[in-house]
């Protein structure tokens, strides 16, 4: 497989996260109004971030890594208002897209851990 600019992972691992999201909160209601609301507070750049350090402890060495890189990626002008915890976001999209690519078993592994904290 072709290896992605981490950029491209956290592309990547953002669609694949909402995706799991909508996949949870669209059996939780039909009403639209409060379906987005579930949805867009589990996307959020400060969620994402909580889950990051949740998650940290469970995380391999060559998984730090990927967060590592992930982590210092260049930060739009437009979201430098919260620098950390956008960057912590961007890390855990990067590394969503890098299992998704390369280790489903272990995406699915970790959206079980996920699921705890839940």
């Amino acid at each position: 497989m072709t290896e992605m600019h981490m950029r491209n992972y956290a592309y990547l691992g953002d669609a694949v996260w909402e995706l799991h999201i909508r996949e949870k909160t669209v059996l939780m209601t039909q009403n639209s109004k409060d379906l987005h609301k579930m949805t867009t507070d589990r996307v959020k750049a400060s969620f994402q971030a909580e889950l990051l350090k949740y998650l940290e402890d469970f995380l391999t060495e060559d998984e730090q890594e990927i967060l590592r890189r992930g982590r210092n990626l260049p930060v739009p002008i437009a979201r430098r208002s919260n620098q950390s915890e956008y960057r912590q976001a961007t890390a855990f999209e990067t590394l969503i897209g890098w299992w998704y690519s390369h280790n489903k078993p272990r995406l699915e592994e970790i959206f079980e851990k996920i699921e705890e904290k839940l």
